[in-house]
């Protein structure tokens, strides 16, 4: 297979499975707003993060969002720990998922770190719960 090939093939693994994780109205909303300055770095988390990791066989979409979510809280990276908080709903994760995530998080990477993790995760339930409210 060319690199070509293997490269699409992938994109588009890795696409079907960002709209699975993140929801359309997000994916949707990133590609309208992807310009030549960040299409390469979309194409490559696309490919690499989505096509590569998220897609693979072995772990669950559950899983996968556990891990990220414990991750991303001990890096502080706020904005994509609230997309993955968010993506919950499509990936079976539950909050009692992420809080003993956000346990672990707290003794291996900081309890400042989980503190503020969980004060973000609260916020995007709120904000989840208006959501559906409506």
């Amino acid at each position: 297979m060319t690199r070509a090939a293997l490269v699409s093939r992938r994109y588009a693994e890795g696409m079907q499975t960002r709209r699975i994780v993140l929801g359309n109205t997000h994916v949707d909303s990133a590609e309208a707003n992807k310009t030549d300055f960040d299409g390469p770095f979309q194409e490559l988390i696309t490919e690499a993060a989505w096509g590569h990791v998220w897609s693979r066989p072995g772990w669950s979409k559950r899983q996968r969002s556990i891990v990220t979510i414990a991750l991303l809280a001990a890096l502080g990276q706020d904005e994509e720990l609230a997309m993955h908080v968010r993506a919950t709903a499509n990936t079976g994760a539950t909050r009692d998922d992420i809080c003993e995530a956000l346990l672990h998080v707290a003794i291996y990477a900081g309890v400042p770190a989980a503190n503020h993790a969980i004060r973000l995760a609260k916020q995007v339930f709120k904000e989840m719960e208006a959501v559906k409210a409506v």
